[in-house]
Protein backbone atom coordinates (compact mmCIF):
# COMPACT_ATOMS: atom_id res chain seq x y z
CA UNK A 1 0.00 0.00 0.00
CA UNK A 2 1.49 3.53 -0.99
CA UNK A 3 2.57 5.96 1.61
CA UNK A 4 0.59 9.33 1.90
CA UNK A 5 3.63 10.95 0.63
CA UNK A 6 4.22 8.52 -2.38
CA UNK A 7 0.29 9.28 -3.46
CA UNK A 8 1.21 12.91 -3.42
CA UNK A 9 4.08 12.93 -5.54
CA UNK A 10 1.87 9.91 -7.74
CA UNK A 11 -0.52 12.55 -8.02
CA UNK A 12 1.92 15.57 -8.81
CA UNK A 13 3.42 13.30 -11.75
CA UNK A 14 -0.55 12.58 -13.50
CA UNK A 15 -0.91 16.27 -13.07
CA UNK A 16 2.10 17.19 -14.36
CA UNK A 17 1.73 14.40 -17.06
CA UNK A 18 -1.33 15.63 -18.33
CA UNK A 19 -0.58 19.29 -18.40
CA UNK A 20 2.23 18.00 -20.70
CA UNK A 21 0.03 16.27 -22.88
CA UNK A 22 -2.30 19.25 -23.56
CA UNK A 23 0.46 21.16 -24.59
CA UNK A 24 1.87 18.95 -26.89
CA UNK A 25 -2.05 18.85 -28.25
CA UNK A 26 -2.09 22.38 -28.17
CA UNK A 27 1.39 22.16 -30.41
CA UNK A 28 -0.17 19.61 -32.82
CA UNK A 29 -3.19 21.59 -33.29
CA UNK A 30 -1.62 24.95 -34.55
CA UNK A 31 0.92 23.48 -36.40
CA UNK A 32 -2.25 20.91 -38.54
CA UNK A 33 -4.78 22.60 -37.94
CA UNK A 34 -3.53 26.50 -38.26
CA UNK A 35 -0.81 25.90 -40.58
CA UNK A 36 1.87 27.15 -37.88
CA UNK A 37 4.77 25.35 -39.86
CA UNK A 38 7.02 27.47 -38.25
CA UNK A 39 6.39 25.81 -34.99
CA UNK A 40 7.61 22.71 -36.14
CA UNK A 41 11.11 24.04 -34.92
CA UNK A 42 9.76 23.23 -31.13
CA UNK A 43 8.86 19.50 -32.59
CA UNK A 44 12.54 20.06 -33.98
CA UNK A 45 14.06 20.74 -30.93
CA UNK A 46 12.39 18.28 -28.66
CA UNK A 47 13.27 15.65 -31.20
CA UNK A 48 17.01 17.12 -31.25
CA UNK A 49 17.33 16.33 -27.74
CA UNK A 50 15.73 13.08 -27.12
CA UNK A 51 18.09 11.74 -30.05
CA UNK A 52 21.10 13.26 -27.24
CA UNK A 53 19.44 11.22 -24.50
CA UNK A 54 19.72 8.23 -27.02
CA UNK A 55 23.15 8.53 -28.29
CA UNK A 56 23.95 8.98 -24.39
CA UNK A 57 22.18 6.58 -23.05
CA UNK A 58 23.59 3.82 -25.58
CA UNK A 59 27.23 5.10 -26.01
CA UNK A 60 28.08 6.45 -22.33
CA UNK A 61 25.20 5.45 -19.40
CA UNK A 62 22.39 4.08 -18.80
CA UNK A 63 22.17 6.06 -15.79
CA UNK A 64 18.54 8.14 -15.99
CA UNK A 65 20.12 10.87 -13.90
CA UNK A 66 23.55 10.87 -15.80
CA UNK A 67 22.33 10.62 -18.88
CA UNK A 68 19.66 13.57 -17.86
CA UNK A 69 22.27 15.50 -16.87
CA UNK A 70 24.86 15.33 -19.89
CA UNK A 71 21.71 16.31 -22.03
CA UNK A 72 20.90 19.64 -20.09
CA UNK A 73 24.51 20.52 -20.25
CA UNK A 74 24.38 20.16 -24.12
CA UNK A 75 21.38 22.45 -24.19
CA UNK A 76 23.45 24.98 -22.40
CA UNK A 77 26.87 24.66 -23.88
CA UNK A 78 28.36 27.36 -25.85
CA UNK A 79 31.15 25.74 -27.99
CA UNK A 80 31.80 22.38 -29.47
CA UNK A 81 34.58 20.01 -29.76
CA UNK A 82 35.73 16.72 -30.32
CA UNK A 83 38.00 14.39 -28.00
CA UNK A 84 39.50 10.28 -28.01
CA UNK A 85 38.12 8.13 -25.48
CA UNK A 86 39.30 7.59 -21.94
CA UNK A 87 38.18 5.40 -18.81
CA UNK A 88 35.26 6.61 -16.76
CA UNK A 89 37.77 6.43 -13.91
CA UNK A 90 39.70 9.44 -15.46
CA UNK A 91 39.41 12.81 -13.94
CA UNK A 92 38.74 14.58 -17.26
CA UNK A 93 35.60 11.94 -18.11
CA UNK A 94 33.93 14.61 -17.76
CA UNK A 95 35.32 16.38 -20.88
CA UNK A 96 35.23 13.22 -22.81
CA UNK A 97 31.56 13.47 -22.16
CA UNK A 98 31.12 17.29 -23.01
CA UNK A 99 32.86 16.60 -26.16
CA UNK A 100 31.11 13.60 -27.53
CA UNK A 101 27.90 15.36 -26.88
CA UNK A 102 29.00 18.56 -28.78
CA UNK A 103 29.73 16.25 -31.82
CA UNK A 104 25.78 16.71 -33.06
CA UNK A 105 25.70 20.35 -30.61
CA UNK A 106 25.04 23.34 -32.69
CA UNK A 107 29.11 25.31 -32.67
CA UNK A 108 27.59 28.41 -30.26
CA UNK A 109 24.61 29.21 -28.39
CA UNK A 110 22.06 30.82 -30.29
CA UNK A 111 20.99 33.65 -27.57
CA UNK A 112 24.87 35.08 -27.25
CA UNK A 113 24.80 34.94 -31.46
CA UNK A 114 21.18 36.92 -31.64
CA UNK A 115 22.49 39.19 -29.01
CA UNK A 116 25.82 40.02 -30.26
CA UNK A 117 24.56 39.79 -33.74
CA UNK A 118 21.68 42.94 -32.49
CA UNK A 119 23.83 44.54 -30.66
CA UNK A 120 26.21 45.10 -33.52
CA UNK A 121 23.62 46.31 -36.15
CA UNK A 122 21.16 48.25 -33.52
CA UNK A 123 23.09 49.38 -30.65
CA UNK A 124 22.64 48.57 -27.31
CA UNK A 125 20.06 51.39 -26.67
CA UNK A 126 18.01 50.77 -29.39
CA UNK A 127 17.22 46.79 -28.96
CA UNK A 128 16.19 47.80 -25.14
CA UNK A 129 13.63 49.49 -26.15
CA UNK A 130 9.89 48.40 -25.31
CA UNK A 131 9.07 48.06 -28.91
CA UNK A 132 12.05 45.65 -29.90
CA UNK A 133 11.36 43.84 -26.57
CA UNK A 134 7.93 43.51 -26.62
CA UNK A 135 6.59 43.41 -30.69
CA UNK A 136 9.58 43.08 -32.06
CA UNK A 137 11.61 39.75 -33.01
CA UNK A 138 15.50 39.72 -33.13
CA UNK A 139 16.84 37.89 -36.59
CA UNK A 140 16.83 34.19 -35.68
CA UNK A 141 14.93 34.58 -32.01
CA UNK A 142 11.56 32.86 -32.44
CA UNK A 143 13.66 29.89 -34.16
CA UNK A 144 15.87 29.83 -30.67
CA UNK A 145 12.48 29.89 -29.02
CA UNK A 146 10.99 27.16 -30.30
CA UNK A 147 14.20 25.33 -30.07
CA UNK A 148 14.37 25.46 -26.35
CA UNK A 149 10.26 25.17 -25.90
CA UNK A 150 11.31 21.77 -27.43
CA UNK A 151 13.83 21.82 -24.94
CA UNK A 152 11.67 22.19 -21.95
CA UNK A 153 9.23 19.77 -23.08
CA UNK A 154 11.63 17.10 -23.63
CA UNK A 155 13.59 17.25 -20.21
CA UNK A 156 10.00 17.40 -18.63
CA UNK A 157 8.99 14.22 -20.26
CA UNK A 158 12.19 12.81 -19.23
CA UNK A 159 12.15 13.67 -15.61
CA UNK A 160 8.12 12.20 -15.44
CA UNK A 161 9.28 9.09 -17.03
CA UNK A 162 12.23 8.41 -14.71
CA UNK A 163 11.37 10.43 -11.57
CA UNK A 164 14.17 12.85 -11.74
CA UNK A 165 12.20 14.83 -8.63
CA UNK A 166 11.50 14.98 -5.25
CA UNK A 167 8.41 16.08 -3.47
CA UNK A 168 4.65 15.95 -3.95
CA UNK A 169 5.05 19.68 -5.83
CA UNK A 170 8.77 19.37 -7.20
CA UNK A 171 10.16 23.27 -8.66
CA UNK A 172 11.91 21.65 -10.95
CA UNK A 173 8.64 20.48 -12.66
CA UNK A 174 6.88 23.82 -12.25
CA UNK A 175 10.07 25.70 -13.21
CA UNK A 176 9.11 23.52 -16.93
CA UNK A 177 5.84 23.90 -16.68
CA UNK A 178 5.63 28.31 -16.59
CA UNK A 179 8.42 28.17 -18.89
CA UNK A 180 6.60 25.95 -21.35
CA UNK A 181 2.88 27.85 -20.59
CA UNK A 182 5.39 31.32 -21.15
CA UNK A 183 6.80 30.38 -24.21
CA UNK A 184 4.05 28.95 -26.50
CA UNK A 185 1.80 31.25 -25.37
CA UNK A 186 4.51 34.14 -26.63
CA UNK A 187 5.51 31.81 -29.80
CA UNK A 188 1.53 31.68 -30.56
CA UNK A 189 0.96 35.46 -30.52
CA UNK A 190 4.20 36.63 -31.92
CA UNK A 191 4.84 38.67 -28.36
CA UNK A 192 8.08 39.31 -26.14
CA UNK A 193 9.61 37.01 -27.83
CA UNK A 194 12.94 39.33 -27.22
CA UNK A 195 12.28 39.27 -23.85
CA UNK A 196 11.80 35.86 -23.24
CA UNK A 197 15.21 35.59 -25.03
CA UNK A 198 17.32 37.89 -22.84
CA UNK A 199 15.68 35.45 -19.58
CA UNK A 200 17.48 32.73 -21.07
CA UNK A 201 20.73 34.36 -21.08
CA UNK A 202 21.12 32.38 -17.77
CA UNK A 203 21.66 29.06 -19.46
CA UNK A 204 25.53 30.61 -19.63
CA UNK A 205 25.38 29.84 -15.63
CA UNK A 206 23.83 26.45 -16.66
CA UNK A 207 26.46 25.33 -18.05
CA UNK A 208 28.50 24.89 -14.86
CA UNK A 209 25.46 23.85 -12.59
CA UNK A 210 25.29 20.37 -15.47
CA UNK A 211 29.14 20.85 -15.52
CA UNK A 212 29.61 20.16 -11.68
CA UNK A 213 27.23 18.26 -11.56
CA UNK A 214 29.05 15.39 -14.13
CA UNK A 215 31.87 15.94 -12.77
CA UNK A 216 30.35 14.30 -9.27
CA UNK A 217 29.03 11.87 -10.76
CA UNK A 218 31.88 10.56 -13.07
CA UNK A 219 33.57 10.68 -9.17
CA UNK A 220 35.89 13.91 -9.81
CA UNK A 221 35.53 15.52 -6.63
CA UNK A 222 38.53 16.75 -5.27
CA UNK A 223 37.49 20.61 -4.18
CA UNK A 224 40.83 22.14 -4.20
CA UNK A 225 42.31 21.04 -7.44
CA UNK A 226 42.91 23.82 -9.67
CA UNK A 227 39.93 22.77 -11.96
CA UNK A 228 37.76 22.56 -9.29
CA UNK A 229 38.39 26.40 -8.33
CA UNK A 230 38.36 27.43 -11.49
CA UNK A 231 34.58 25.71 -12.06
CA UNK A 232 33.40 27.21 -8.72
CA UNK A 233 34.93 30.58 -9.84
CA UNK A 234 32.99 30.67 -12.95
CA UNK A 235 30.01 29.44 -11.27
CA UNK A 236 29.48 32.16 -9.00
CA UNK A 237 30.29 34.94 -11.57
CA UNK A 238 27.62 33.59 -14.36
CA UNK A 239 24.84 33.00 -11.26
CA UNK A 240 25.99 36.72 -10.48
CA UNK A 241 25.87 37.80 -14.06
CA UNK A 242 23.80 35.66 -16.22
CA UNK A 243 21.12 34.82 -14.39
CA UNK A 244 20.58 37.10 -10.87
CA UNK A 245 21.69 40.32 -12.31
CA UNK A 246 20.06 39.29 -15.67
CA UNK A 247 16.44 38.70 -14.21
CA UNK A 248 16.66 41.77 -11.91
CA UNK A 249 16.88 43.93 -14.80
CA UNK A 250 14.51 42.21 -17.01
CA UNK A 251 11.85 42.61 -13.97
CA UNK A 252 12.90 46.41 -13.54
CA UNK A 253 12.38 47.15 -17.58
CA UNK A 254 8.82 45.43 -17.13
CA UNK A 255 7.48 47.54 -14.09
CA UNK A 256 9.28 50.77 -16.00
CA UNK A 257 7.18 50.09 -19.09
CA UNK A 258 4.10 48.70 -17.51
CA UNK A 259 2.29 51.33 -18.88
CA UNK A 260 3.25 50.52 -22.42
CA UNK A 261 1.91 47.33 -22.38
CA UNK A 262 -1.73 47.87 -22.57
CA UNK A 263 -4.71 45.56 -21.04
CA UNK A 264 -3.88 42.48 -22.41
CA UNK A 265 -2.50 39.23 -20.02
CA UNK A 266 1.11 40.03 -21.15
CA UNK A 267 2.37 41.79 -18.49
CA UNK A 268 0.80 40.15 -15.61
CA UNK A 269 2.59 36.87 -17.05
CA UNK A 270 5.03 38.40 -17.30
CA UNK A 271 5.70 39.72 -13.93
CA UNK A 272 4.82 36.03 -12.70
CA UNK A 273 6.51 34.33 -14.43
CA UNK A 274 9.92 36.77 -13.53
CA UNK A 275 8.74 36.67 -9.84
CA UNK A 276 8.96 33.04 -10.04
CA UNK A 277 12.11 33.11 -11.80
CA UNK A 278 13.53 35.37 -9.07
CA UNK A 279 12.65 33.38 -6.72
CA UNK A 280 13.97 30.46 -8.02
CA UNK A 281 17.25 32.03 -8.33
CA UNK A 282 17.59 33.11 -4.55
CA UNK A 283 16.99 29.36 -3.60
CA UNK A 284 19.67 28.53 -6.10
CA UNK A 285 22.15 30.80 -4.74
CA UNK A 286 21.29 29.43 -0.79
CA UNK A 287 21.81 25.75 -2.81
CA UNK A 288 25.20 26.89 -4.39
CA UNK A 289 26.24 28.21 -0.97
CA UNK A 290 25.65 24.88 1.27
CA UNK A 291 27.30 22.78 -2.09
CA UNK A 292 30.35 24.98 -1.91
CA UNK A 293 30.18 24.56 1.89
CA UNK A 294 30.08 20.96 1.39
CA UNK A 295 32.85 20.36 -0.45
CA UNK A 296 34.98 22.47 1.63
CA UNK A 297 34.11 20.59 4.55
CA UNK A 298 35.04 17.26 2.92
CA UNK A 299 38.46 18.63 1.88
CA UNK A 300 39.12 19.39 5.45
CA UNK A 301 37.63 16.45 6.41
CA UNK A 302 40.03 14.39 4.47
CA UNK A 303 42.74 16.53 5.75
Amino acid sequence: MARPGQLQQQNSAVFFAATLVLWGVSVAFEVAVNGRRELLAVVGGFCFYQAANWVVRRSISRDPLFVNTSVSLLHSTITSTSSSSLSPSSPVFLLNIMFKLNILSLCWHAVVLILVNQWSSKGLKSMFQHDQLFGGTWLGAYSALCFSCGYFAYDQLDMLRYRLYSGWIPSILVHHLVLLVCFTLALYRHVTINYLILSLVCELHSIFLHVRKVRRMAGFRDAISVAVRAEWMLNWFTFLAARLVCHILITYKLIRDADKFGKGIELPLALFGMAGMNLLNIFLGFDLVRAYRRERNQVKTND
